[in-house]
C-alpha cells in the first residue's frame, strides 16, 4: 500500500530534466511545523514503559553512530521506515588515474523505501 503524506500540493512544472517540454502539474509534499527528538522521546516514553529521559539517551545514541556506520560505507536499515546510505557528486576523470578526491564535490545522503507500495 502507498502511503501519501497527509498534506500536499499541485504544482505546475516543467519536466525533470526537460525544461523545454510542456508543463505538467506534480504533487509536491506540503511540512507543517516540526517536531524535536525531545518531543518524540516524550511520545514513544507515553506508548512505553521506557522513559522519556532514557529514550532519548537511546536517540542520541542513535543519532550518534548512525554517521560512523554511513562513513563506513555500510547502507544503515532501520525496519520499515528505510534505509540509508551516502551517495557521492563528483567531477569526472578521463581515466581512473587521473581521478583524485578534490573532485568530489558533494557527499549526499540517500534515504530510500520509506513506504512501499504492494
Amino acid at each position: 500500500m502507498l502511503v501519501i503524506p497527509a498534506k500536499y500540493s499541485i504544482m505546475q512544472r516543467p519536466k525533470p530534466g526537460d525544461a523545454s517540454a510542456p508543463k505538467k502539474f506534480y504533487a509536491v509534499a506540503k511540512s507543517d511545523g516540526e517536531v524535536t527528538l525531545r518531543q518524540l522521546a516524550d511520545q514513544i516514553a507515553d506508548i512505553s514503559t521506557v522513559s522519556s529521559i532514557d529514550t532519548l539517551v537511546v536517540l542520541e545514541s542513535l543519532l550518534k553512530v548512525i554517521p560512523n556506520h554511513l562513513l563506513n560505507g555500510r547502507i544503515v536499515r532501520l525496519g520499515d521506515f528505510g534505509s540509508f546510505r551516502l551517495t557521492l557528486a563528483s567531477e569526472g576523470a578521463d581515466t581512473a588515474g587521473h581521478f583524485s578526491k578534490n573532485m568530489i564535490k558533494k557527499v549526499n545522503l540517500n534515504h530510500c523505501d520509506v513506504f512501499e507500495k504492494d
